[in-house]
C-alpha cells in the first residue's frame, strides 16, 4: 500500500526501498546510542546528517513535478550524494586526524568542507524553501566580505579557506549543538511521538477531552485545545501536531458552528502551545538545561506556571468566543462513555515512564529509548493498537521523513551559528542591541522579541532557539535579567514565530484543513495567543512565576497571571459578565491587565479591584452595558 503511494508521488520503486533501508538503518542507530552511549559528536552528527542527506535526496529529487524534471537530472542528485555523503563518511572514519588539522586544513578539507556547505543547503532549500538559505548564504558573505562593511557591524573578513575549515573541522559549524540537539534528542522524541501516536495516544487524549469538554459550550473547541495540548506537549511539533490532531477537531468545530477560519487558528494556537510545556518542549528543554548548565527539571519547574496560564488563557478565550457566537457543546449522549475512555488510559504509561525517568535525573536520551520501547510494549495489549514488523518499519520511516525538515534546519544553522561565533557578531549585536535601547530593559526587549520572531519565522522550535539565543540571549543577560528567564524569553518568542505572518506554519497548515484562508487564520491565531506574547515580560520582571521566589512569591505571581489572562482576553474579545463589551469598557480592560505587569502588589490590587468593577456593571447594570455596546 505505501509503496504504491509514494510511486503515485513519482518514486521509483528502488528510491523507496532505499529510503525504508535508510530510515530503519537510522533508526536503530540512534536508538542504540540512546541505550548504549553516544558516539563522539563529530561522529553521531556526521552519521545523522549522512542519513538526512540520502532521505532528502531520495524523497525530495531535483525538478520533482516541475515542468522541465527530467530522469537525467537524478545525475545531479547522485553528485550532491557523493559529495556530502563522502564529507560525512569522511569525518566519521577519520574525526581524530581531522581534529588535528584545525588551523592546518589540507586541500581535502577545504574541497569536503565546501562540498558539505553545498549540499546542507540544497538539502535545506528542497524540505523548507529558499528562506533560511538566503539567510545562510547572507551570513556566508558577511564573514567573506566583512572588511568592506563600515562601522561597528563589519570585521576583518575571512578567508576561504579559514571559513570553510571552521565550518568542516570544528563543532561550532555544519556539525555544531544545532545539528547535535537534532541527532541526540530530536529524532529520540519524534520517534517517541510516531510510535505513541501508533499506538492510538491521540485518539485516546481525543475522546478523554470529549468526556470532559465536548458537551460544554463551544465544546469541541475546547476539546481541540486539551487533546492538541497534550499531544503537542509529547511530540513537541507544531505543525506535525496540527496535521496529525486537526484533522478530527477542525471539522468538529466548524460542524457546531465555529467560523473555519476560528477553528483552524484554534487548533494551531494549541499545538503550538505544547511546545511552552514540558515533558518536551519541542526537545528544547533538554538543549537549554545543557546549554545553561542546570538541571533538566529546573528548566522544567520555570516552564510550567507560564505554559499553564497561556492554556487557561486559551480556553477562557475560547469559551468567550462561544459564549458570544451562541455556540453550544456536543449531546452528551453523542460522546464516548468515561468507562469505555479510560479502559485505554494504559496508553499513557510510556509518558509517565518518560517524565518519571527524567524527575529521577536519567538522560534524556534512555529515558526516550524506555519510553519507546514501552510505547511498543503498551500497544500490544489490545488487537487494535497492537504493532507489527510493517507497522514498526513504516513509523521509521514516517517519523525519518517527519524529522528532515527538522535536521536540515538544525544543519543550516549550524552554518549561521558559526559565521556569528568566528565573526564576533553575536557579541556585537549585544552591545548595538544594549547601546540602541540605552541600556533600558523594556527597550531591549521588544527588540530581541522582534528578532526572535523573525529569524524563527519557518524553523523548528530547536533550530530557531538555537539560533536566536546565540545572538539574542546574551543581550538580556548583560541586563542582569535571570538567565534561565533569558532563554525562556527566547524560547516562547522562537515559538510564537509558528504563527506569526509571514510565515505562520502551523497557522497556514490549520488554514489548509479548515479551508479557508491562510493569513486571516495566522492573524486570529495571533489574537487567540495574545497572552503568549505578554507572559515573558511578565517572568522577566517577576521571576517568582518560573519558580524563582518565595512560596507567597510564587502564589501572588499566579493570582498576578490568572487575572491578567481574564483581563487581556475579556478585552480582545469584547465580552465580560455574560454580555458584549463596549469600547470604553475594553478599554478600561486594558487598563486593567496593563497594572497586572507590575509585580507590586499595590498595582494588582487596584487592577483587581478595576476588573472586579467592571465584571459588576456587565453582569449587573445591563442598562449601561447596552448603552455603550460596540456594534459586533
Amino acid at each position: 500500500m505505501e509503496l504504491q503511494q509514494e510511486k503515485k508521488k513519482g518514486f521509483s520503486a528502488f528510491a523507496w526501498q532505499v529510503v525504508i533501508v535508510v530510515a530503519t538503518a537510522g533508526s536503530l542507530f540512534h536508538l542504540y546510542t540512546a541505550q548504549f552511549g553516544l558516539f563522539a559528536a563529530p561522529v553521531q552528527r556526521s552519521i545523522h546528517l549522512l542519513m538526512g542527506t540520502v532521505l532528502t535526496l531520495a524523497l525530495f529529487p531535483f525538478g520533482e513535478g516541475k515542468r522541465w524534471g527530467h530522469p537525467l537530472l537524478r545525475v545531479f542528485d547522485l553528485i550532491l550524494l557523493l559529495g556530502g555523503g563522502f564529507a560525512c563518511a569522511y569525518m566519521a572514519f577519520n574525526y581524530k586526524e581531522l581534529v588535528s588539522h584545525v588551523g592546518l586544513p589540507t586541500q581535502t578539507d577545504i574541497i569536503l568542507g565546501a562540498a558539505l556547505i553545498v549540499v546542507v543547503l540544497e538539502i535545506t532549500r528542497r524540505t523548507l524553501g529558499p528562506a533560511l538559505v538566503i539567510v545562510a548564504l547572507l551570513a556566508l558573505a558577511y564573514a567573506l566580505f566583512g572588511d568592506y562593511i563600515p562601522g561597528s557591524w563589519g570585521h576583518r573578513g575571512l578567508q576561504i579557506d579559514e571559513l570553510l575549515e571552521y565550518q568542516y573541522l570544528t563543532t561550532e559549524g555544519v556539525f555544531s549543538v544545532a545539528l547535535g540537539a537534532s541527532a541526540n534528542f530530536i529524532f529520540l522524541f519524534i520517534l517517541f511521538g510516531g510510535f505513541m501516536l501508533k499506538a492510538g495516544v491521540g485518539e485516546f487524549f481525543n475522546d478523554l477531552a470529549n468526556k470532559l469538554a465536548g458537551h460544554y459550550d463551544g465544546g469541541p473547541a475546547k476539546v481541540s485545545v486539551i487533546s492538541s495540548g497534550f499531544f503537542a506537549m509529547i511530540s513537541g511539533a507544531a505543525v506535525a501536531n496540527v496535521a496529525t490532531t486537526g484533522v478530527f477537531t477542525i471539522p468538529l468545530m466548524k460542524r457546531v458552528g465555529f467560523k473555519p477560519v476560528i477553528a483552524g487558528a484554534i487548533e494551531s494556537v494549541a499545538s503550538t502551545g505544547g511546545q511552552f510545556m514540558p515533558p518536551v518542549m519541542g526537545a528544547v528543554a533538554f538543549i537549554m538545561a545543557d546549554m545553561l548548565g542546570v538541571a533538566y527539571i529546573r528548566v522544567c519547574q520555570a516552564a510550567i506556571l507560564p505554559g499553564l496560564l497561556f492554556f487557561f488563557a486559551l480556553l477562557y478565550m475560547v469559551h468567550l468566543e462561544a459564549k458570544r457566537s451562541n455556540i453550544k457543546g456536543v449531546s452528551k449522549d453523542s460522546l464516548p462513555k468515561l468507562s469505555t475512555t479510560l479502559r485505554r488510559i494504559h496508553l499513557v504509561i510510556p509518558a509517565v515512564l518518560l517524565i518519571g525517568m527524567l524527575v529521577m535525573q536519567y538522560s534524556a536520551t534512555k529515558a526516550g529509548f524506555w519510553s519507546i520501547v514501552a510505547a511498543i510494549g503498551i500497544s500490544s495489549f489490545s488487537a487494535e493498537t497492537r504493532m507489527s514488523f510493517k507497522t514498526i518499519i513504516m513509523t521509521f520511516v514516517d517519523s525519518a521523513k517527519t524529522l528532515l525538515p527538522v535536521m536540515c534546519a538544525c544543519a543550516t544553522a549550524g552554518i549561521i551559528i558559526g559565521v556569528i561565533t568566528q565573526t564576533g557578531l553575536g557579541l556585537k549585536f549585544a552591545s548595538l542591541i544594549i547601546e540602541a535601547a540605552g541600556s533600558q530593559l523594556f527597550p531591549a526587549l521588544i527588540m530581541v522579541m522582534l528578532t526572535c520572531l523573525i529569524l524563527g519565522m519557518g524553523l523548528t522550535v530547536s533550530a530557531s532557539y538555537i539560533i536566536t539565543v546565540m545572538i539574542a540571549g546574551p543581550v538580556l543577560i548583560q541586563l542582569n535579567v535571570d538567565p534561565i528567564a533569558a532563554h525562556l524569553f527566547v524560547v516562547y518568542y522562537a515559538v510564537l514565530s509558528c504563527i506569526t505572518p509571514p510565515l505562520a506554519l502551523a497557522a497556514f497548515a490549520g488554514a489548509g484543513i479548515a479551508n479557508t484562508s491562510p493569513f486571516l487564520t495566522a492573524f486570529q491565531s495571533m489574537r487567540l495567543a495574545a497572552i503568549a506574547y505578554i507572559v515573558p515580560f511578565l517572568f522577566v520582571y517577576n521571576p517568582a512565576l518560573i519558580w524563582n521566589g518565595s512560596v507567597m512569591e510564587i502564589f501572588f505571581a499566579c493570582i498576578q497571571g490568572v487575572l491578567a489572562c481574564i483581563a487581556v482576553g475579556s478585552a480582545l474579545m469584547g465580552y465580560l459578565g455574560g454580555k458584549r463589551t463596549g469600547i470604553i469598557v475594553r478599554l478600561l480592560l486594558f487598563v486593567a491587565s496593563a497594572a497586572f505587569f507590575f509585580p507590586r502588589y499595590e498595582s494588582i490590587i487596584a487592577g483587581a479591584v478595576l476588573l472586579i468593577a467592571l465584571w459588576s456593571m456587565q453582569k449587573f447594570m445591563g442598562s449601561v452595558g447596552k448603552s455603550c455596546q460596540a456594534p459586533t
